[in-house]
């Protein structure tokens, strides 16, 4: 591989650098992928809760260090790494920001419109126009309509009715309709595995294969170090072969970072670009949704069948306090129960026997409620290097009293949900994860507060871009990976009439 060969160097096969490496290549730019990770292995463990859930099958070897809630200490947290980012692992969920949501953004709703009904296709997302009360304008319907609801959805979607609720049916990025593919086989091993017959439409069956077969290539086991930059450019990629532990720079003439929330910002602190008037933004303002399950406890097997019901969301609620802040509540979504195994590994001691033998009886909730931009809550490096000898990013996250209150009356609508569905007890945690995490090196119209300008070029430097989740000025009330995906096509696009 001549590394000289390639017009732009994308970091991350994520939303972000798979849909910006579509367009490039597309475009007819010569584009190099690199991926910490590996390839999803598509076997029978991938649908093992023991080996993914528990065992942490994808999980690498470079742990962030975070601090969180009442933690007086850090804590070292694993992430998985593969292909595809953590689109191998999610559920489906495509869900759009709303036009109110864009307030705080250098763009509009309009702006990002054409690149939704895009990327909805690229990723043939499956869902019914009308039927969400807070819907933000299209321009046409979804390319697939949703199946039909299964028995546990039903549930939830006539108690929601007898609420006088709107529950509308999920916009889901999984292949229920192409017979040229495996179609999908609804099973519980959706939301959070790798899918084993290749029927989520992950970025590995869409953006990313959209991308190879224009010409991207990708090179995977890369730990990326930093960006290097000479007279105010970027002039290549410091990584590390992770097999090797070897380290070796690629020439970049346009250097795309779409590590992610928590990572892209450290590959920029590890730049050093504390020099320039934004340096000090880089990391800061991280955001991730303040989440929450409610787990109702019924008096019979909620889902004898063992079938897929991640199908119906609310958003009635999503714009209640817009009037005091101008800022989202969120979204309720059904979601899977864990497995038995899953319960009982995360159970305290003492209990783990009874919490999985509850499983059978259990039917959540998903609570998805905005969190706000704090200054404060960041990522930077921490003074320990990881296995290949780079600093590991030091994650510091607090959520505020505003956050904590959005959420808990999304857990309140969500325990009367399940209460009239026929639960007769709620159990509620909060999620600990930074899956929807956004944030952390924001676009803005202000140089004083954003290190990105609006088309995510990093201020100063004219061939360094951001295009995961890191660009958002605000996190919205919804899944993130629709829209980081239409705004990295839409930046794909800037870059290509700029740099072709």
């Amino acid at each position: 591989m001549n590394f000289n060969d390639y017009d732009a160097v994308i970091i991350g096969t994520g939303f972000g650098g798979s849909a910006c490496a579509y367009v490039l290549a597309a475009a007819g730019m010569k584009v190099l992928l690199l991926e910490r990770g590996d390839w999803a292995r598509r076997d029978a463990e991938d649908w093992d809760p023991r080996s993914v859930l528990v065992e942490k099958r994808y999980q690498g070897p470079s742990p962030l260090r975070v601090r969180q809630y009442e933690d007086r200490d850090f804590s070292d947290v694993v992430e998985n790494e593969v292909v595809g980012g953590m689109s191998v692992f999610y559920g489906g969920a495509s869900l759009r920001l709303r036009e109110e949501d864009l307030v705080a953004w250098p763009i509009l709703y309009g702006d990002l419109s054409p690149h939704y009904d895009c990327v909805e296709r690229l990723l043939e997302v499956h869902g019914e126009v009308g039927d969400d009360p807070c819907e933000p304008p299209r321009t046409g319907d979804y390319l697939y309509p949703p199946i039909e609801l299964s028995r546990p959805a039903q549930r939830i979607w006539d108690a929601g009715r007898a609420l006088g609720y709107r529950p509308f049916r999920m916009p889901l990025a999984i292949n229920f309709s192409d017979r040229a593919r495996t179609v999908c086989i609804r099973c519980l091993t959706c939301d959070g595995f790798p899918c084993q017959i290749e029927a989520k439409n992950d970025l590995t069956m869409t953006l990313l294969k959209l991308a190879q077969d224009a010409g991207a290539d990708i090179l995977t086991g890369v730990q990326v170090a930093r960006v290097i930059c000479k007279r105010g450019r970027v002039c290549a990629v410091a990584c590390v072969d992770r097999r090797t532990k070897k380290a070796f720079e690629v020439p970049a003439s346009v250097a795309v970072v779409a590590a992610g929330a928590l990572q892209s910002p450290a590959i920029l602190l590890r730049s050093e670009l504390h020099s320039f008037p934004q340096g000090d933004l880089i990391g800061r303002f991280l955001m991730r949704h303040c989440n929450a399950v409610v787990a109702g406890v019924f008096p019979f097997r909620t889902n004898p069948e063992q079938v897929f019901h991640k199908q119906v969301c609310f958003s009635d609620f999503y714009g209640d306090f817009r009037g005091q802040d101008g800022r989202a509540v969120g979204v309720i979504q059904d979601i899977y129960t864990p497995s038995p195994i899953a319960l009982k590994h995360h159970a305290p001691f003492g209990l783990k026997n009874l919490t999985a033998m509850t499983a059978g009886f259990l039917q959540n909730l998903l609570c998805v409620a905005e969190d706000e931009p704090q200054f404060e809550n960041r990522v930077a490096l921490a003074d320990e290097q990881d296995v290949y000898g780079i600093s590991r990013a030091q994650v510091i996250h607090q959520y505020t009293a505003r956050d904590c209150d959005r959420r808990d009356y999304l857990v309140e609508k969500a325990r009367g949900i399940l209460r009239v569905s026929g639960a007769l007890f709620f159990h509620t945690y909060r999620i600990d994860t930074f899956s929807h995490g956004v944030g952390s090196v924001r676009m803005g119209d202000d140089e004083e507060t954003s290190a990105l300008d609006e088309n995510c070029q990093f201020r100063g430097i004219d061939n360094l871009f951001v295009t995961d989740g890191s660009v958002f000025p605000t996190s919205g009330g919804v899944n993130p990976s629709l829209t980081i995906a239409a705004n990295a096509l839409r930046v794909g696009n800037y870059i290509v009439e700029a740099f072709r």
